[in-house]
């Protein structure tokens, strides 16, 4: 089966460099852009099952890559971004400034802080695994899954199936609209393919910003 691991498209907060977490944004004209973009390059390729997170932006983005197809789009909370907690709606500048030590741990030591009233990187992996094993289960061989989650989500998932502790979570950039592509013969057997490929909006040696998870 192959996995087409997708994150959604910019939102304002996004462009402002807010961390939004579970807040409910959608996308911007730019992350309606990217989402056409998406769809466009998966025009031609046969989706058997669609999954996303129910956060507006994650599903606006899935029904964007979906097109006409007529397929059922499951929202699946298991993929809802990481709760951020106090820290939604701030500035990375503004949190740097009210909780300077836990956002210098989150990005020198990630899996050790818990976002304040919030969760933990293990937090969005032990619920967001299980979520990637319902949208597996039953598919064939020669099956497609599109999957439409969030930075943290799409990082934790990775992390795990390419081995990597969740202490290398910003080892690797998941961009807006990016795709993940994944094979194998189960949730537990996959394989990375292609890794953060967002060439349906930004040129190669380009790069899709995004200011804040």
């Amino acid at each position: 089966m192959r996995v087409l691991l997708a994150r959604h498209g910019e939102t304002p907060w996004n462009a402002e460099g807010r961390y939004q977490g579970q807040v409910d944004i959608p996308l911007s004209d730019v992350g309606l852009r990217q989402a056409q973009a998406l769809g466009a390059r998966l025009r031609e390729v046969p989706i058997a099952r669609a999954v996303c997170s129910p956060l507006s932006r994650a599903r606006q983005t899935a029904e964007l890559a979906l097109g006409a197809r007529d397929i059922p789009l499951t929202l699946d909370p298991g993929l809802m971004e990481i709760a951020h907690g106090t820290w939604e709606g701030l500035l990375a500048s503004e949190i740097r400034e009210r909780d300077p030590e836990r956002m210098r741990a989150w990005r020198e030591a990630p899996h050790e802080v818990l976002m304040p009233e919030g969760e933990s990187l293990q937090h969005v992996l032990d619920r967001a695994w299980p979520a990637l094993a319902r949208a597996c289960d039953g598919l064939g061989p020669g099956d497609t899954l599109l999957v439409v989650a969030h930075d943290a989500v799409n990082r934790v998932l990775l992390c795990r199936i390419m081995g990597l502790p969740l202490s290398r979570l910003w080892s690797f950039r998941q961009a807006p609209t990016t795709l993940n592509l994944l094979e194998g013969d189960s949730v537990d057997g996959l394989e990375v393919v292609r890794l953060n490929d967002c060439s349906h909006h930004t040129p190669l040696f380009g790069e899709a910003v995004h200011r804040a998870l």
